[in-house]
């Protein structure tokens, strides 16, 4: 084992924060924090990705901790809301709850459900929940279908779903040629994300033709000095995302959106509503729809009670997960690792 590795371990703490409701499959969100002279980073890598793309979610915990991160620009962020659950009357209670008190308004809210008509019905109490808080039309929503839809089903579902007054529809198809085969028959604007960031190559990644948007989330891109070079390529308006971090990490999202020059659209960096749990009190969530820009230490209390619930079984695998990520690193992030 090489000092850098060896030096990132032992200063590697695992944690498990429950969540509020269920999203992503999840009801608990695990990862690791790590402290550096700069301060904490964060890896936490989903289970599903692999030993390169947690090569570089550890590249985002390492400029973090040991340095690198890029000047911000403006001191908050525009944000909008996660709406999670499918259930129609859930939903536009925590519209309600997004709207009044976190202050958004915007708000993303899952797709892609097995019957079309199910999806209707969340959109439309979704819409009319923000309708009714903030006055007709003057709240702006995004659907995200997660690659769920064929490019036909997609267009049956984007004409039903467009009288809702959908700012954009996220990954409505899996592959690039699925999604170029929409443009022309669909009107609502089309963001990527997984098309991003599980490329295996980011340096080959070419979104225009196929998208009007790209979301970009730091962590599993490489960090955020990464993701402001990739957005500058891609040439798209850009939605910088969290990836249901703590407010450890979701505050590297964070300063990337505050470094970005041009940045007109609200950003994916709600997320902190979704935890029961943190590693930082308060926990990073909107308030009048904005998100300080600034870097979060963890309350050495919340810690220990994050890294007591993750089990021993678990805390191996994370050792593991960071060892084999070490050795994914993209060039020059291992020198940065000194004491």
């Amino acid at each position: 084992m090489d000092d850098g590795l060896r030096l990132l371990l032992a200063g590697a703490v695992p944690f498990a924060l429950r969540l509020r409701r269920e999203f992503r499959g999840l009801l608990v969100r695990e990862g690791v924090v790590v402290r550096g002279p700069e301060g904490w980073g964060e890896f936490a890598p989903f289970d599903d990705y692999s030993d390169m793309a947690a090569g570089r979610w550890l590249a985002s915990a390492i400029e973090s901790a040991y340095g690198g991160l890029p000047a911000a620009v403006r001191d908050a962020v525009q944000a909008n809301a996660i709406i999670a659950g499918s259930d129609p009357g859930a939903c536009a209670e925590q519209v309600r709850h997004a709207v009044t008190h976190l202050g958004c308004a915007t708000v993303k809210v899952q797709v892609g459900s097995p019957g079309l008509a199910d999806d209707v019905a969340r959109i439309g109490a979704v819409r009319a929940a923000l309708d009714d808080v903030r006055g007709d039309a003057d709240g702006s929503i995004r659907i995200d279908a997660k690659g769920r839809w064929g490019p036909d089903a997609a267009v049956v579902a984007m004409h039903a779903l467009e009288e809702f007054g959908i700012e954009y529809v996220e990954q409505p198809c899996a592959t690039g040629d699925e999604l170029r085969s929409l443009r022309g028959r669909v009107s609502l604007p089309v963001a990527v994300d997984e098309t991003i960031r599980l490329a295996a190559d980011l340096s080959e990644v070419d979104v225009r033709g196929l998208a009007d948007i790209a979301i970009v989330k730091p962590a599993p891109l490489g960090g955020a000095a990464a993701t402001l070079a990739l957005a500058a390529r891609l040439g798209l308006p850009v939605v910088v995302s969290g990836s249901l971090d703590s407010s450890v990490g979701l505050g590297t999202s964070i300063r990337a959106a505050g470094a970005l020059q041009r940045l007109e659209l609200a950003c994916g960096l709600g997320t902190g509503a979704l935890l029961l749990d943190d590693l930082c009190s308060p926990t990073t969530v909107p308030e009048r729809g904005q998100v300080r820009v600034g870097a979060r230490e963890p309350d050495p209390a919340l810690l220990e009670l994050a890294r007591e619930r993750v089990e021993p079984g678990r805390r191996a695998y994370w050792a593991d997960r960071l060892a084999r990520a070490w050795q994914a690193l993209p060039p020059g992030f291992r020198e940065r690792v000194v004491a």
